[in-house]
């Protein structure tokens, strides 16, 4: 009898175990933990696919509409918040800041050079933390905006916030014009 009871136990402990692996993936060892450098590279590039595609999505005709007469234009948010990317590119660089003021519009006559602009800022930005690496993260900027010196990893995480609130922004004015913004759309 007991070694029927031990052998029942050992059969409920490997299929609990079978069944616990199974659920997980498998057997198969977790995913390393990213480095900091790929750790930034990843929401750098994940917030700019999603300005991008905004970009890329809205109508050229509603360019200029505003969510509310106080707001900026569609393309004056999307043109400052890749404008604002140029500061840490060249803060990264180790090059002058840019102008404090956001380019005019009339200097982006299309939707293409909008999104051209929006594209290029986030590929710069994603080269100059490629090319500083994970060593290179903890190096020290200046932040132009507080006169502080600041890490480069945590200089990139502010502007992926400020990207972030772009898109937020943004959002607001699909819903006003009666559109559904690219990540909201159900995936097909």
């Amino acid at each position: 009898m007991r070694r029927a009871v031990s052998l029942a136990a050992l059969v409920f402990v490997a299929v609990v175990l079978a069944s616990s692996a199974h659920a997980q993936g498998g057997s198969a060892t977790p995913k390393p933990a990213s480095g900091p450098a790929q750790a930034v590279l990843d929401q750098w590039n994940d917030i700019g696919r999603k300005l991008i595609a905004m970009a890329e999505d809205f109508p050229e005709d509603k360019y200029d509409f505003k969510a509310a007469p106080t707001t900026k234009t569609f393309a004056e948010r999307l043109i400052h918040a890749a404008h604002a990317n140029d500061f840490f590119t060249n803060g990264v660089r180790g090059e002058k800041a840019p102008a404090m003021d956001d380019p005019k519009r009339a200097e982006f006559k299309t939707k293409a050079d909008v999104v051209a602009f929006v594209k290029k800022s986030f590929a710069d930005g994603a080269a100059a933390i490629k090319a500083k690496g994970d060593s290179g993260m903890n190096d020290l900027v200046v932040d132009p905006f507080s006169n502080e010196q600041t890490r480069i990893s945590d200089f990139a995480y502010g502007f992926v916030e400020h990207s972030g609130e772009i898109y937020g922004q943004l959002t607001v004015y699909y819903r006003v014009a009666g559109m559904v913004p690219p990540e909201s759309r159900p995936s097909k």
